[in-house]
């Protein structure tokens, strides 16, 4: 494994066990954004290890459309990258709810969790 996956593993890790703690203080919010920030970084993890150039994004479903174009399928649905997307922005800056069409909650950061945990497994099997 290059060092440089390495490192942003370790970031990506940080952010979802920060997400982890952060949903078991209710704070809704800043578990999305670290759930966010989480898979994105084990997605450009991916890409620098199959040495694949991407440009500066936050947006999952663009992460996610480089690597399948490289026949990497990370298990994330359609409908899991969408709702990712929907988080980066209004969690950084207060625009408006995390979330464009309700407000967050436990439920769906509990699903935000798991699904950045799965992809922690899938990224770790493509690598090793």
């Amino acid at each position: 494994m290059k060092d440089e996956t390495k490192k942003w593993l370790i970031y990506a890790e940080e952010n979802l066990d920060s997400a982890k703690i952060l949903l078991e203080s209710d704070l809704y919010n800043p578990t999305l954004q670290n759930v966010q920030q989480s898979v994105e970084k084990f997605l450009k993890a991916l890409c620098i290890e199959s040495d694949l150039k991407f440009r500066k994004t936050h947006s999952i479903n663009e992460i996610v459309s480089l690597l399948a174009a490289k026949k990497l399928e990370t298990g994330l649905a359609p409908d899991e990258c969408d709702l990712l997307d929907s988080i980066y922005l209004p969690s950084k800056y207060p625009l408006t709810s995390v979330l464009p069409d309700f407000e967050p909650d436990v439920k769906i950061c509990r699903k935000c969790v798991t699904i950045a945990e799965n992809l922690q497994q899938t990224v770790y099997k493509m690598i090793k």
